[in-house]
């Protein structure tokens, strides 16, 4: 069947007409001229259109829906077959009246009136001429006015002006309809063949994307110059619009094939992965982590920051980096154990029995931690306090840890912090920055998968600080029981409640720790053992524990009491246990040996067995030295593995009266020195020392093991003793030793240490021992048994000193003096 095509020029695109329809050719410039030289007649049946502008010369269809359309239609279709054509104002309105149209409209011929499947009219005219409406004459059935004619002021053709905005606007809708997938290209010959101007301007106008008020504002321009030159602006900005659009389009397309074959491979690569038996895809592992989800315990805010963190991981393409740093976050979401806790067990006796059965003595930290489940079971709410074990190495403060997770029942989780210079070690990283992780806080927590954990943060006065950031403070959240609830990890952005874990610090020494964490813990003080307990310690745990790591038994090696006393005191020198576990190793090993060897050895280690595996005692000079020399006196002193005796000698050679201190002393033990001499010469007399000898003689004191710095107040009463002792030559009484500060005016001040001062004296067998009386609460906080044998004498006075420390006679070198 032959077709022919028309121009539907509303929206460019081609209607159809079978072979008994004629073709509508393009207006002429003759035909303008013809159709300008008609006569309106006095009347015309005026039809309202809603969103469009007719123009002269323009051939459009319009469907008639209204029944006074179709009736006009019908009418007119079978009589003159003109009407016409006013655009209204508002399109909304159902049935417009006279004042809801414009005045300026197109008279318009029917060309063909369809009647469609739908039971609508649909009706093709073709625009002819202007008209102005002068009057309504009727509005039923339909509007029927009296019209005039509105001529139109055309330019000469010579304008060169004109001719060159004429050429324009072919060149510009061309340039449209190429750049336009909406337009067919066969448009691009309509607009060649156009050869009358006003046609031109009028068939672009009509075309265009504008709204009717605009369109319907081209129309009313007389002028025809000055309507092509407004028609020309707006092409320009519709251009200009397309050429936007179709750059935006370029670009989204580009990346939509991109994408589109990033995921062609992706799926290619999953189907070879399934092949394969192994690999999850981006869908299944989305939806597996939305299952774990729903099993979370964790609140509203936490929720909804996950599920909107989980749709930004759907929307990312699986093979771009931040895929597996997203996935990770979530993975780490999903692992922390929010608000899950392990249910605390509140047998008093049992954790009492437990912390007994793993160590021995410790009683002041044991009564702490009794008492902090004997509050938690009444209050079942407590916050977790922040415990900070201080003592010299070995004695237990680490492995208590695990003794008190297990006597409550929780998980143990222990994290050293010796060294550590990063606070993204505590805090985290950002996630944003590649190799990013979680602070090993929350790492920990993790690991535990409970809220509530024995968290052992060893080593806590061995923080150090750097460029990167001061770790100290940022565990200053992290033990702060007001601010823990909230704690805010850098990688997780979220805050993680801390309060229910109960953390236990360590700590060798105060000193390095910084004052606000310290004033946030409760500082217990784990100090030395015994002789006695540190035998009890070697039988009951460390022996077992060796000879299981050697793969023996007790019927292999037995070591009695005397014996782990004997390697004790003669080759260890410490506050706790470790040296002497070595040397334990040392005999197991020998054993060991023997047995591997089929060598014949002593199932029970005799002293001489000692002596032939550990060589002769190493460590013999914390024993009491009798000398019956003035100016030798025993101190008492606490060192980091805990306390110690030292002697402090002095002697007198002739000069002019000058004092020096040896033996690689501090400045607070040398002022110390300096306040004992000058209380000397000021109180001379009262203890019967002539003046004179202060001018004629030079002083030197000195402390022995001079590779050892020594400092603090503590030897301030023993330097005077030993400088009186030296002045009067009078000595100290046998088995002594002495600790305290002094001051000018010869008060004895109290001193720190205590305990394990006692201990060291009890080891060098020291029978007598002074103190300041502000002392006298340390002693009665001791064991009464680790005080058997020893003879306590509180002083407040350097009077009181001397009459109890030296003795009435003098030795023979006072003639000297």
């Amino acid at each position: 069947m032959a077709k022919s095509n028309f121009l539907s020029l509303d929206n460019l695109s081609f209607q159809e007409f079978d072979e008994n329809s004629e073709l509508i050719p393009l207006m002429t410039p003759e035909d303008e001229e013809e159709i300008n030289k008609e006569l309106l007649p006095d009347s015309l049946p005026i039809l309202p259109l809603r969103n469009t502008v007719l123009f002269p010369g323009v051939v459009i269809p319009i469907t008639a829906g209204r029944d006074k359309s179709i009736k006009l239609i019908n009418d007119a279709n079978n009589g003159i077959k003109t009407i016409g054509v006013v655009s209204q104002k508002d399109e909304t309105i159902e049935d417009p009246e006279a004042k809801d149209i414009f005045k300026t409209g197109t008279v318009a011929r029917i060309l063909k009136v369809l009647k469609m499947p739908d039971g609508n009219t649909t009706v093709i005219i073709q625009g002819k001429k202007r008209f102005e409406i002068e009057e309504v004459i009727s509005e039923t059935p339909y509007i029927t006015a009296k019209v005039k004619d509105v001529p139109e002021a055309k330019p000469a053709l010579e304008n060169e002006e004109f001719s060159a905005i004429i050429e324009s606007i072919k060149d510009l809708a061309l340039q449209i309809i190429k750049d336009s997938p909406n337009i067919p290209s066969e448009a691009s010959f309509a607009i060649k063949n156009i050869e009358s101007n006003s046609f031109l301007v009028n068939f672009v106008s009509s075309n265009m994307n504008l709204s009717v008020d605009e369109k319907q504002k081209l129309l009313e321009i007389n002028d025809l110059k000055e309507r092509a030159l407004a028609t020309l602006k707006f092409m320009n900005t519709e251009f200009k619009k397309l050429e936007l659009k179709n750059d935006i389009q370029s670009k989204v397309q580009s990346d939509m094939n991109q994408q589109q074959r990033e995921y062609f491979l992706h799926q290619q690569m999953k189907t070879i992965q399934e092949e394969l038996g192994g690999g999850v895809s981006s869908g299944e592992e989305i939806e597996d982590m939305r299952v774990r989800a729903k099993k979370k315990k964790w609140d509203e805010k936490v929720s909804k920051h996950f599920d909107k963190e989980l749709s930004k991981m759907q929307r990312m393409n699986p093979q771009v980096a931040e895929y597996s740093i997203q996935r990770n976050y979530l993975d780490l979401f999903l692992d922390l154990p929010w608000d899950e806790f392990s249910k605390d067990k509140f047998d008093l006796k049992r954790a009492m029995r437990i912390l007994d059965r793993d160590h021995y003595g410790l009683d002041d930290v044991k009564k702490r931690i009794i008492e902090y489940l004997a509050v938690l079971k009444l209050r079942n709410d407590m916050k977790s306090p922040i415990l900070c074990l201080y003592g010299p190495p070995g004695v237990g403060k680490t492995s208590l840890g695990k003794s008190v997770a297990e006597a409550l029942g929780r998980e143990y989780v222990r994290m050293s912090l010796g060294g550590l210079r990063d606070e993204a070690e505590i805090r985290g990283h950002r996630k944003t920055y590649i190799g990013a992780m979680p602070g090993r806080i929350i790492q920990n927590l993790k690991k535990a998968g409970t809220s509530n954990p024995v968290f052992v943060l060893d080593e806590i006065d061995k923080l150090s600080n750097s460029n990167q950031g001061d770790p100290s403070s940022a565990l200053l959240e992290v033990l702060d029981p007001e601010q823990n609830s909230e704690f805010h990890d850098n990688f997780l952005e979220m805050g993680f409640d801390l309060s229910k874990v109960m953390f236990i610090a360590t700590a060798n020494t105060l000193n390095n720790i910084q004052p606000a964490l310290m004033d946030r813990m409760e500082i217990i003080n784990v100090t030395g053992y015994t002789i006695e307990e540190k035998v009890e310690i070697a039988k009951r745990h460390l022996l077992p524990k060796q000879l299981k790591e050697h793969g023996l038994t007790e019927k292999h090696l037995k070591i009695a009491k005397p014996q782990l006393e004997k390697i004790a005191e003669g080759y260890t020198r410490e506050s706790g246990v470790r040296g002497l576990e070595k040397q334990i190793a040392k005999m197991v090993r020998h054993a060991a040996k023997n047995i591997a060897m089929e060598e014949t050895y002593n199932l029970k280690v005799t002293n001489q067995d000692v002596l032939d595996v550990l060589g002769s005692p190493k460590l013999m000079r914390d024993k009491y030295e009798n000398n019956a020399v003035a100016g030798v006196v025993t101190g008492l002193a606490w060192t980091q593995v805990g306390g110690d005796i030292l002697f402090i000698e002095s002697i007198l050679s002739k000069g002019k009266g000058e004092m020096s201190i040896t033996g690689n002393l501090g400045k607070v033990m040398k002022e110390s020195a300096t306040i004992a001499m000058e209380y000397i010469k000021s109180n001379a007399e009262e203890f019967g020392i002539d003046p004179d000898v202060f001018s004629k003689y030079n002083v030197h004191i000195h402390v022995p093991e001079g590779a050892t710095p020594k400092d603090g107040p503590s030897a301030g009463v023993t330097m005077l003793t030993s400088l009186v002792s030296l002045f009067t030559q009078r000595k100290v009484k046998q088995h002594l030793a002495m600790t305290g500060e002094i001051t000018l005016r010869g008060k004895v001040l109290p001193v720190g240490g205590i305990k394990e001062k006692i201990l060291a004296a009890k080891r060098a067998r020291i029978k007598i021992i002074l103190l300041c009386e502000a002392n006298r609460r340390d002693i009665e906080e001791i064991k009464p048994e680790y005080l058997k044998g020893l003879e306590f004498h509180y002083v407040t006075e350097m009077s009181e000193v001397l009459e109890l420390a030296l003795t009435k006679e003098k030795v023979d070198k006072a003639k000297n003096l």
